[in-house]
Order: structure tokens, then sequence, then C-alpha cells
């Protein structure tokens, strides 16, 4: 049995005997299949052909990065925070190898691993096995795990809190059980929000937006970005960052706030003339 992984994704797949005829990711309109078609590898290819390697890099106190060069499937960029003898893995990445686990060992290991969305589910029951981790994901995302695992703990309601301090708010939007991390601890106790593209940071890093589809530009309705807003405007952070390791660095909160009157002005048509 091979456990495939969709190339353009980057999600893994249960084991199978035959290659699987598409990717439930990729065939619906959030994503989208590569112009070369639909095409699979699996993690024992991707070692093999030794093309591929993860950085893991400090990026302030208790927060490292982890992306795997060069880019692999959608690109995001997986989080390790280290908070008060607990790891939590945010995202996840597909490329796991032996020097990627030892390399986290040596940073205490993962303790759990929490999902925003399908998207970036990637290879999370291979991370999850390499470490003996639970993975967190919300209940609305069941139908999209593509690798059942008895590591997978499917979580209700509004808020998860892993540990003190660390916050699973699902906020929607994207995806129904779109999730996102408040971690109170993170920069100097003035918060760090994780939001994966939940929410997305703008090419001048002061500005966020909201997509129900960002490869196919399909906006969010203005009803969703405003109830997105009001339930962010309860977390505590000053600072964010997001799945493809953009950060806004100072007043987060307010840059998010700003950003959804912004967005639903566009909208409703008020933002502009043209």
């Amino acid at each position: 049995m091979v456990n495939y992984i969709c190339e353009t994704c980057g999600v893994q797949y249960e084991g199978s005997k035959e290659v699987p005829n598409q990717c439930l990711i990729c065939g619906e309109e959030r994503q989208y299949v590569s112009l070369k078609g639909q095409t699979w590898t699996t993690l024992e290819m991707m070692n093999k052909d030794g093309i591929f390697k993860n950085s893991i890099n400090l990026d302030e106190e208790g927060l490292y990065s982890i992306n795997t060069i060069p880019n692999f499937g959608i690109g995001q960029t997986a989080y390790l925070i280290k908070d008060k003898n607990f790891n939590l893995l945010w995202d996840c990445i597909t490329y796991i190898d032996q020097d990627t686990i030892t390399q986290i060992e040596d940073l205490g290991g993962i303790d759990a691993i929490a999902l925003s969305h399908p998207h970036y589910f990637s290879s999370q029951v291979e991370w999850a096995e390499a470490f003996d981790a639970p993975i967190y994901i919300h209940e609305d995302e069941r139908d999209w795990v593509t690798r059942p695992s008895e590591k997978i703990i499917f979580w209700s309601g509004e808020s998860l809190e892993l540990q003190h301090g660390v916050i699973l708010q699902r906020i929607g939007g994207h995806f129904k059980g779109g999730t996102v991390l408040e971690w109170k601890n993170g920069f100097s106790q003035n918060g760090i929000l994780l939001t994966g593209d939940i929410i997305r940071i703008v090419a001048d890093r002061q500005w966020v937006s909201f997509m129900y589809s960002y490869p196919n530009f399909i906006p969010m309705p203005s009803v969703t970005v405003e109830r997105i807003a009001n339930r962010v405007n309860e977390f505590k952070f000053g600072r964010l960052y997001d799945a493809f390791h953009r950060v806004i660095k100072e007043e987060a909160h307010n840059q998010v706030q700003k950003s959804a009157t912004r967005y639903v002005k566009a909208l409703n048509g008020t933002l502009f003339t043209t």
C-alpha cells in the first residue's frame, strides 16, 4: 500500500494499491488542478530524489518557521511554537526527513499539531507518527481528511485552549472550520496571531485580506468578513504571521480591523469609483 501525495497541493492520501484518480482538495474551487494534469509522488520518492530539504529558523523568541526548499505543493510555512514546556506545530508541510526530525527533537520535539484548514493537511499523519503527537482539526473539516488516523482529534465549538494562552479559534471564512491560533504569550506577552491564509497578509505587510478562493480570486461575502473581524477583535495580539511567512510586526490587531473595513467598502461599492 502506498501513501500517494498530490504534487499540486502536497496533501497525502491513505494507503492504496493504485494511484488515486483525482485529488479531493484540488478538484474543488478553492484549489486547482495543475495545467499538467493530476500528478502524484510519495515521500519515499521525494527523499530518494535528494532535491528537497527543510529549513528551520528562529523568527523570534519561542517561534520557529519551517519551510521546504525548493517550494513544494502550495509552498506554505509551518511554525513551531515553544511555550512553557509545550511545543505546538502550527499547520504542516509535506516534506519530512530524518534531519528534520532530529533538528526538531533537539528543540524539544512536538507535543501537538494543529491545522488551520485542509489545504495544509499535507503529510500531517507522518509528522504525528514521527513525534507521537495528536493532531487537532476542527470537526467541520472532517470530510476533507484524506488520510484518516487515530492521531486525529476533531474538536468542536468556537475555541479550544491547548495550553494556557495557546488557543485554537474557529473563525470560518475560507473554510467553514477555518481556524487561527491565538498565542497570548508570544511577542513579549503582547500576543501573536497565526492565521494560515484564513487571514492573509498582503504585499506591503501593513494590510490583510480575506478570500474564499485565492487561486481563483473568489472573494468573501462582506457579511462573512464583518463576522470574522468582530470575532478577531476579541483576541489578544499585536503581531500576525500568515502561511507564507509574511509578518505584520506592530499594531496587527488594528490593521486587521482596518483591512476588514476597507474590504467591505470595496465589496459594497463605497471605496472607489471606476
